[in-house]
């Protein structure tokens, strides 16, 4: 399978005589076994198999390699949720005392969880710029700085990450990039192409499609050596958690994969359900389809909002005006997923009256599925954050992200303008 739309139908699951043709779902947390040693294997990860859903489940486990496939990594791991996809990704390979290097146009949850709870976790964040020159960046790494984390394109602000330059500063440092592709997903963008390391998603966005399956994934690409860096002990040195196992011996280039499942998995169980991977897995199988028409409908709704005379302002990165516009050509192919970013004349109280007037447009704290949505990200998904923390994430107080749907765009046009007629 070359093409990425067919992987989309047809990885993960293969079928063998007589057994089910859709992936079914294994409801069941533990497997049968006929003798003790089989199980001792498998605890001592000297075989393969599944015998507790905590760590892994044949739902999970053709899930998992569909999307390793489609991010062309050598494996993949599905977590509860995003931020679950997130935490065990940074768990995985920093300890207290470690420091990681952050883009500040992320998710609101995010950053919280970076700038407040990594702290007290004694794990340092260092937040810069997208626009943060390479030289720059490379004046703030420490020998205690174990990755470079940021967002191929950022919620809600649509930064495109130049992920090309963030690879080479980690790689000149030996040590990884981590790349949140939940917005591009891989139809749009393969980060793994432009050196990233590892990759992660909330799947509960446009993977998933339809708003009703949390869910997170980590991907391994399988291209960073973990042992010649000399900086990932837990992944060169014998793992006391696990009979003194050497991750980087065992599994090879799969040591990162191996260690976030044996480990980090193991112990915070941030594992998904059967029953929402199934979910999951349907939601795939449309994804190339749904991200063409997704662009569409984004680019469609940018340009008709920038045109308007009571819009202040709009970010898509897919408008030639946008300051990233040439990066998003370069890493997106100018498909900028179905997610548009504005601001109405009059501020905060014009933005709160324009949302209230939308009809078709649901006001949601969700974003990226097959329903047109919108949002206030300063009073929801942000209202954490200080006015400050706010400015560096990219978020302004009349921001409305904007989530355009694969519904008919003359419809979704229609309802912005009945609504704009109010303010």
């Amino acid at each position: 399978m070359s093409h990425i739309d067919t992987k989309c139908v047809q990885a993960g699951w293969t079928p063998k005589n007589g057994e089910p043709r859709v992936l079914p779902i294994y409801q069941s947390t533990t497997f049968k076994y006929d003798s003790a040693k089989m199980l001792g294997d498998l605890f001592d990860l000297n075989a393969s198999g599944h015998f507790y859903t905590r760590l892994s489940n044949p739902t999970l486990e053709a899930v998992e390699n569909k999307i390793a496939a489609l991010e062309s990594g050598v494996g993949a791991m599905l977590t509860s949720s995003g931020q679950a996809a997130t935490m065990s990704a940074i768990l995985t390979i920093c300890r207290a005392g470690d420091n990681v290097i952050s883009t500040s146009e992320i998710y609101g949850g995010t950053y919280n969880l970076f700038n407040i709870t990594l702290r007290q976790l004694g794990i340092d964040v260092t937040f810069i710029s997208n626009d943060t020159p390479a030289d720059e960046i490379r004046t703030l790494v420490k020998p205690n700085t174990k990755a470079i984390f940021g967002e191929t394109l950022s919620n809600p602000s649509l930064r495109v990450a130049d992920l090309e330059k963030l690879a080479a500063v980690a790689h000149e440092n030996n040590i990884p990039l981590i790349i949140d592709n939940t917005f591009p997903t891989p139809i749009n963008c393969r980060p793994i192409e432009f050196g990233a390391d590892i990759v992660i998603h909330s799947t509960s966005k446009y993977m998933d499609g339809h708003a009703v399956a949390l869910g997170g994934a980590v991907v391994d690409s399988g291209r960073f050596d973990w042992k010649a860096s000399g900086k990932f002990p837990m992944l060169s040195e014998p793992d006391e958690s696990y009979h003194g196992t050497v991750f980087t011996e065992q599994f090879g280039n799969a040591a990162f994969i191996a260690k976030a499942r044996c480990h980090i998995m193991r112990d915070c169980g941030m594992q998904q359900s059967p029953q929402n991977a199934f979910l999951l897995n349907l939601g795939l199988e449309t994804l190339a389809l749904r991200m063409e028409r997704h662009s569409q409908n984004g680019l469609s709704m940018a340009k008709y909002l920038s045109q308007h005379e009571k819009v202040a302002w709009v970010d898509y990165p897919g408008l030639e005006s946008s300051r990233d516009y040439e990066l998003a050509r370069r890493y997106l192919g100018g498909k900028c997923s179905g997610v548009v970013s504005f601001g109405v004349k009059g501020g905060k109280a014009e933005a709160a009256k324009l949302m209230e007037a939308l009809k078709l447009t649901a006001l949601v704290i969700h974003v990226a599925d097959v329903r047109t949505s919108a949002l206030h990200p300063a009073s929801t998904t942000h209202r954490q954050l200080t006015d400050a923390q706010l400015e560096e994430a990219g978020v302004k107080p009349e921001m409305i992200r904007l989530s355009v749907g694969i519904e008919n765009i003359e419809d979704i046009k229609a309802d912005f303008e009945q609504a704009l007629a109010q303010i």
